[in-house]
Parts: structure tokens; C-alpha cells; sequence
């Protein structure tokens, strides 16, 4: 049996591909490795954090599953940074690692249109002129499609390193996917290594809580899912220790012993989620890094020890675990370990995902060159949402950077050489006060109901979100008070005080005033609270900084619409500068603004680009108009 499109891999980007394409009424197949692994959370069981909080919830605008299954399965939810900005402030869940999976195979399991079988993929059935035609499966099955979504993550050629104990796997006890990484090499795909890595699991029957800040969740939490339906779950709190003296003896002492530091390793890790073993060396100034101890779920007792990831032998690992306060008697259920895998660098990627050389050829996750499950499900959706439409014979669907963080990150991984697994961060949007995890929904939903992700249920609830926040910010604008005793006691407590009457608007826009003096002195409603509080007072708050970041969007998008020819060779210019010729070379980019955003491209090789464009435009302009004149004659 063919289908329209073959989704390979069962992780988060192969969940939110497989997704969207049955969605759209694709027929689609989700081939993996191990089905009884589809939606695992293989490293921490949590969705959420900064940056990562913005992808999730922009998934689920788009008409996505990863935050109705987080919302559906967590055991602790907290807002990160609430004391902060609107810009910065992240929501968390921890979720439980075996309810999360078993729902997402639920979820699949009951899509229309999507159907699930075990295989191994090893290589691509192509056209002949060099279009995906299908897949051909480790034990010969040959099945034809008209679009494939990679989606493999760590498994291509996966090697896993516990000291300097090897074996080849995907992740721990699970087989690596071998032969497709040579398939792709052989038709011209430029392939590198990278490394990521896990930290023990820890019975937690054995570890001594009674000395350790706790880390609870909030009273009232707040949800992934922008839908109306969620379970509100008891919360099972975290706990926190320290590495000590002991530890960084320890580590520094068995360093040889480590992979990445005695060069067996070749592939390089995380920047911004680095192991034990980095945090000693590269911060030793430091006398104590935190560490979390995070329940992995409500019917285990494995509990994660969040940032003590570490490739060190076994023996070591356990010393270690021993070192640190409250986990002097703790057992070792799971040891950490580092895995080593194949990777497509992203710039031979459109901002559709789709391979610049191999129509028909998507990609999403880690196999793009990402570490985190939010990065991979921001990126599954989009390749699963393009592979459907180039089945369909449609244009493209993509996110400008200025549109949402999914954006930002896609233009990051097809503009930029990144020579380590790419993690979301706030700071990686200049954009942010736009791009709130609050609005995602106002940004992005009217275009998952425009590609048909959105159902009529979600639609009806944005449209009385959007008419709730309008009617209100109208209210605080029309809404007129005077000064008089009760708004003096009000707004004592902020350092403010009235001199003449103001509008709530005004009022709500001084630095200091809270949206909840309003909704006490002046509620929308004597019922209930405003339920979108926070997105009326960042709007109104700064509105100023807001317009002027609408308006720096404005003026660079102008780029952004400008193409570039796809196949132009630019080593031909002589004008540019050699490093600039070579990297667009490289790169290929789609856009005048996508050349502006590639590293080593300067404002003057732009305005190269601008008056070479302009000249092809008019040399291209008079060809047509000798043409039409020859032909009129």
C-alpha cells in the first residue's frame, strides 16, 4: 500500500508531522523503530522553559498535540521568572514520562487517515529526476509516497558512551537506525556528529528529603494548551541539592576517563545544556552548581537528576551520586551515558524544511541539528504541515522569524552554520515583547485555521478570546475615574496618587499599577475575574516599545520579500567579498533578508546584492520587451 506522505521516526517531530499531515487529510504512515517508544521523553520527562515554553504553545496555536498531551499528563506545573518581564517569564511542566507516551500512542493510535508500523527505513526510492518516490524499508518492503518527513532524531547511526564502554543504539536499549545516513551521503547531503547526553535516575526511596529545598508548583497553574478542557492534577513537588567540594574532586580526577575529554568522542554538545563534567571545567570558579531531583511519575519511583548529565564510568557515577547532600545512601537505577549520532546541517533545508537539492525530502528535530522536545515538535509540525502541502500540489507554508520563536528558530538552523545542537533561548528573538508565550494563539491560530489545522471547537474559543481582550481594553479606555479616598488608599501602596481624573487606561499604564488594583477597584466583571488579564496589561503597558518593534519589523521585512534566485553561483561576483561569496554560496539563501542574517555577509556585500539585483531586473525587463517586440512583428 502507498501513501502521500512517510513519517520516519515516533518522537516528538515525527508526533506533531504525523499530526499534521492525517490532519489535512493526508494519507500518512509514521514508520519507527520501536512503536511501543512513540512520544517518549527519553531524556528529562518536562516540557517548557525559556524559549522552549514560546515553541510548545505555538504548536498548539498552529493546531498541534504536544501541549494538550503535557496539560493531560504533568505532575508539577510552575511559571519560570514570574517576578520578570511578560517577555522572559516561561511556564514548566514536569510531566510523567510513562502517561505522557501512552497518551501520545493513544492519540495516534485513534488518528484518521495516520497508520503506525514498525521498520527501519535504509533508503529512499527517488524519481528519475531525483524526486522522493518512497522508502525502502532494512528487511527489503518497498513503499511508495509523494513526501517523506526525517524525523529520526539520535538514532542515525547512534552510538551511546558510558566511559570508555561503547555499543551502538539510538538511546539505551534501543537499536540505531544504520544504513540511511550512508544512502544520504552517497546522493550529495552533507552529514556531521554531534553528541548529546542524559544523567542517572535515582530510586527515590533512597534519597534523604528531609534536609532539601523543596521546589513546588503554583496553587493555581497555568496550561500549554490554549483549549478549555484540562484535568486539574495533584502536583508532586521537585527537590534541590548541590554539587559540592567532594563532587568536583571527583570529576576533575576521573576526566580522563571521559569520552568527550579523552577525544573518543567526536561529536560536539550542547552549549547551554552541558554535562557535569563541562560545568566542572569550563566554570572552575564555581564552588556548587544546583541540581534538581525531579520525579519521572506518579507509578515509578525514578527520580531525575536534572544537570548532572555526565558520560563517566559507572563506578564514578555512582561516587558522584554519593557526594551530593540528601543522596549520600542513594541507588543508582539508570546510569547516565552520552549518545553520538548523525545529523543533516539545516542550511540544506528551505525555511520549509524541505532539502534545497531533493523535492519532496522534509526534515524536523534532532536530525536538523536541535536538542530539546520543543524545538523538534515546533519543527515536526512545520515539515508535516509542508509535506502535506507539496503532496497536495500548494504552495509552501512558512513563518517569518518576526511571526513567532518557531520562525526565529527555523531561520537560525537554514541560515546559520551551527556547529552544536541549537536550544531555544528568549534572547535568540529580537523581537520578544511581540512574541510573548501569552499571545501565541493571536498569532498563529488564524493561520492554522487558513491551512486547516484548526477545528471549528479551538476557532470558536479564539474568537472569544479575541472579543474578550478587545471589549475590554475599550472598556479601560472609555472607563473615566476622579480621585476620591478609595482610589488614594488604592494606590498608596504602589507610590502613586491622583491629581486629576484618568481613564483606566491611563492608569493601567503607569509602571507601577498592576491590572489586579484595577480588577479591584474597577473589575470588568463582578463575577469573575478577567481570565486575560496578563495580555491586556503587557498591551497596554508598553505599547510604545511594542509599536516601535512593529515598526523595526516593518522596515526588515522589506528584505524578506525580495528573492533570490535558488541556483545563482556567487562566487561569480566579484564585488562581494570572498567570505561573503562563499557562505551565500553555501547557503543559497531565499531572500535578501535571509543573505543580511548569514554570518560573514556585511551591509556592503547587501548593497552588492541590491545593485546587481536592480541590474538583472532591468536587463531582465529589456530581454522580455525585445522579445514581445520580436514576436509582435
Amino acid at each position: 500500500m502507498d501513501f502521500d506522505v512517510i513519517v520516519i521516526g515516533g518522537g516528538h517531530a515525527g508526533c506533531e508531522a504525523a499530526n499534521a499531515s492525517a490532519r489535512l487529510g493526508l494519507n500518512t504512515l509514521m514508520l519507527a523503530v520501536n512503536l511501543d517508544t512513540i512520544g517518549a521523553m527519553p531524556c528529562n520527562p518536562a516540557v517548557g522553559g525559556p524559549g522552549k515554553t514560546h515553541l510548545a504553545r505555538e504548536v498548539d496555536a498552529l493546531g498541534g498535540v504536544m501541549g494538550i498531551a503535557t496539560d493531560a499528563t504533568y505532575l508539577q506545573i510552575r511559571m519560570l521568572n514570574s517576578s520578570r518581564g511578560p517577555a522572559v517569564q516561561a511556564l514548566r511542566a514536569q510531566s510523567d514520562k510513562r502517561e505522557y507516551a501512552n497518551w501520545m500512542k493513544d492519540y495516534m493510535e485513534s488518528l484518521p487517515n495516520l497508520t503506525l508500523r514498525q521498520g527501519m527505513v535504509k533508503n529512499l526510492i527517488l524519481t528519475p529526476d531525483q524526486k522522493v518516490a518512497g522508502v525502502e524499508l532494512a528487511f527489503g518492503d518497498r513503499i511508495g509516497c509523494k513526501a517523506v518527513v526525517l524525523a529520526a532524531g539520535t538514532f542515525l547511526e547512534g552510538t551511546i558512551w558510558i566511559g570508555k564502554e561503547t555499543m551502538p543504539a539510538g538511546r539505551a536499549g534501543e537499536f540505531p537506525a544504520v544504513g540511511l545516513s550512508g544512502f544520504l551521503r552517497d546522493l550529495g547531503f552533507d552529514m556531521g556528529r554531534l553528541k548529546t547526553g542524559t544523567p542517572p535516575r535515582i530510586d527515590g526511596r533512597t534519597i534523604d528529603y528531609s534536609q532539601l529545598p523543596v521546589v513546588p508548583g503554583d496553587d493555581a497553574p497555568q496550561f500549554f494548551s490554549f483549549l478549555d478542557k484540562r484535568p486539574v492534577l495533584p502536583q508532586i513537588p521537585c527537590h534541590q541539592t548541590r554539587t559540592t567540594e567532594a563532587t568536583h574532586d571527583l570529576i576533575r580526577a576521573n576526566l580522563h576517563q571521559s569520552p568527550m575529554y579523552s577525544g573518543m568522542i567526536h561529536g560536539i554538545g550542547p552549549r547551554y545544556c552541558p554535562s557535569i563534567e563541562d560545568k566542572i571545567v569550563r566554570f572552575a570558579d564555581k564552588e556548587s552548581h544546583s541540581l534538581f531531583l525531579e520525579p519521572e511519575g506518579r507509578s515509578t519511583y525514578e527520580v531525575y537528576l536534572q544537570g548532572c548529565s555526565t558520560s563517566l564510568p559507572v563506578s564514578v557515577q555512582h561516587d558522584i551520586v554519593h557526594s551530593l547532600p540528601g543522596l549520600e545512601n542513594a541507588v543508582v537505577v539508570r546510569p547516565a551515558y552520552a549518545v553520538e549520532y548523525d545529523y543533516l546541517p539545516a542550511i540544506q533545508f528551505t525555511h520549509a524544511l524541505m532539502a534545497k537539492d531533493l523535492p519532496g525530502f522534509f526534515a524536523g528535530g534532532q536530525i536538523l541539528g536541535t536538542s530539546g522536545y520543543e524545538e523538534a515538535a515546533a519543527q515536526g509540525i512545520i515539515a508535516g504541515i509542508n509535506a502535506a502541502l507539496y503532496a497536495l500540489g500548494r504552495d509552501p507554508f512558512e513563518l517569518p522569524r518576526s511571526s513567532s520563536y518557531t520562525g526565529t528558530l527555523i531561520d537560525d538552523l537554514v541560515t546559520k552554520e551551527i556547529g552544536e545542537p541549537y536550544r531555544m533561548m528568549t534572547s535568540r528573538s529580537e523581537y520578544r515583547l511581540l512574541l510573548r508565550q501569552d499571545n501565541a494563539d493571536m498569532r498563529l491560530t488564524p493561520l492554522g485555521r487558513e491551512i486547516g489545522l484548526v477545528d471549528d471547537h479551538r476557532w470558536q474559543l479564539f474568537e472569544n478570546k479575541q472579543a474578550a481582550i478587545i471589549g475590554e481594553k475599550k472598556r479601560l479606555s472609555k472607563t473615566r475615574i476622579h480621585p476620591c479616598p478609595d482610589w488614594e488608599a488604592a494606590l498608596a501602596p504602589y507610590g502613586e496618587c491622583m491629581k486629576q481624573s484618568a481613564t483606566l487606561e491611563e492608569l493601567l499604564r503607569r509602571p507601577k499599577v498592576p491590572y489586579s488594583l484595577i480588577e479591584t477597584m474597577a473589575p470588568a466583571s463582578t463575577e469573575s475575574a478577567f481570565p486575560h488579564a496578563l495580555e491586556v496589561e503587557t498591551d497596554t503597558k508598553y505599547v510604545g516599545y511594542i509599536e516601535r518593534q512593529k515598526a523595526l519589523i516593518a522596515s526588515t521585512e522589506k528584505h524578506d520579500l525580495v528573492k533570490l534566485p535558488v541556483d545563482f553561483n556567487y562566487l561569480e561576483l566579484g564585488h562581494l567579498a570572498k567570505e561573503a561569496r562563499e557562505k551565500l554560496n553555501k547557503v543559497r539563501p531565499e531572500t535578501l533578508g535571509q543573505a543580511a542574517r548569514i554570518g560573514g555577509v556585511s551591509p556592503a556585500d547587501i548593497s552588492v546584492l541590491m545593485v546587481w539585483l536592480e541590474q538583472k531586473r532591468r536587463a531582465d525587463a529589456g530581454r522580455n520587451h525585445r522579445e514581445a517586440a520580436g514576436v509582435g512583428t
